[in-house]
């Protein structure tokens, strides 16, 4: 396949060369502390016998697996961890395309860019689905769009872009939709812990065998440079997807996987609700702020991105780029998410100047 530059890199790169201060609202890196725990587990490591410094299994530690078995309440031997939830996702969808039952993976649309690169990286043919306004699920269109070239479906609940929740009845209907055409369904949960709503419901409860779960700590525990993710797959399907990552990457980082299960144990639930309220605060401010600028935007009731549209102001690259040396102000441009949104901007408030870049969007489209 060709490759093109995420235009995530493209946009980063630009404003990082913009001769003016710019606030970041591209990248979905936490700007808070990871877990006390984590730090102090990192700093014990160094003190292990060599033989920790060694390869992992290639599962990944078996104390890390057993804690999120007990979290998820799945056998521990149903899980595989990954280099991230991206790798996770890579190997669900991989063994979705792998089974000779078609080569085409519905997508829902906004969608998060990596799902259609993973499915031509697969030789996949990725195919859009609409979702609702709010980006809910649209039940129907899934179903008007699977046939029996369909092999896999991806959903992401909490959603990146839209912020939406996906209701648990509607996942369960999508998948009934992907047993009658002999597709799997990968089902990224990684933003589970940014439920705003209490309304989260893991796709897990449906036990389903045609149901793969991936998630990870990047976003939950602040910490994206650790590369730690899990897949949750049928017991069918496990051994296809650890070979798989054997042969791409023999094993994790043994270090960081004992970090995060160290962690996992001892943070308590209290470290997760704080980082709730915090991005509750900034969707009330950055929201407020948009109403003043007179946008029309998605409320996520998940995970910390808000997508917007600014009347006579398409969120294209070349705006994105003006609003990068006119107002200070990073986002992603729409298209970057499909076709269903793409006169929209996307912001990720996961930076402590979040309500001052809203001030500087006020000010910029109140001169327009």
């Amino acid at each position: 396949m060709e490759y093109e530059e995420p235009k995530f890199f493209q946009v980063m790169k630009y404003g990082a060369d913009a001769d003016r201060d710019v606030i970041d609202m591209v990248s979905g890196n936490p700007d808070w502390e990871p877990p006390a725990a984590l730090r102090e587990a990192v700093a014990a490591y160094a003190e292990l016998p060599s033989a920790e410094f060694q390869y992992p299994p290639s599962e990944g530690i078996r104390e890390l697996r057993e804690a999120i078995a007990v979290r998820r309440g799945v056998d521990v031997d149903r899980i595989v961890l990954t280099n991230g939830t991206g790798e996770a996702n890579y190997l669900g969808m991989a063994r979705a395309l792998e089974r000779d039952a078609g080569d085409e993976a519905l997508l829902m649309d906004p969608v998060y860019p990596y799902y259609p690169g993973k499915t031509e990286l697969l030789d996949g043919d990725p195919t859009l689905v609409p979702t609702e306004r709010d980006g809910g699920l649209d039940v129907d269109a899934v179903r008007e769009a699977a046939s029996a070239e369909t092999a896999l479906i991806v959903l992401n609940t909490p959603n990146n872009p839209t912020g939406a929740v996906y209701d648990l009845e509607k996942v369960r209907e999508v998948v009934e939709i992907a047993e009658s055409v002999d597709a799997l369904v990968v089902v990224d949960e990684v933003y589970d812990r940014f439920d705003h709503t209490g309304s989260f419901e893991s796709a897990l409860s449906l036990d389903s065998d045609r149901v793969i779960v991936t998630s990870g700590f990047s976003k939950s525990m602040a910490i994206t440079g650790f590369r730690v993710g899990y897949a949750i797959l049928p017991d069918a399907h496990v051994d296809a997807a650890k070979t798989r990552h054997m042969l791409v990457n023999i094993a994790g980082s043994r270090p960081a996987q004992y970090a995060v299960s160290h962690a996992l144990e001892a943070t308590e639930e209290e470290y997760y609700a704080e980082a709730r309220e915090r991005l509750a605060d900034r969707i009330d401010a950055f929201t407020e702020a948009l109403d003043a600028a007179g946008a029309e935007y998605t409320r996520p009731d998940g995970g910390f991105y808000v997508l917007a549209r600014f009347e006579g102001f398409p969120g294209t690259m070349e705006n994105v780029k003006r609003l990068i040396d006119e107002a200070g102000v990073a986002g992603m441009p729409g298209d970057t998410f499909g076709t269903a949104r793409d006169d929209w901007l996307r912001f990720a408030l996961v930076t402590p100047r979040s309500l001052e870049a809203a001030e500087r969007l006020v000010d910029y489209f109140s001169e327009r």
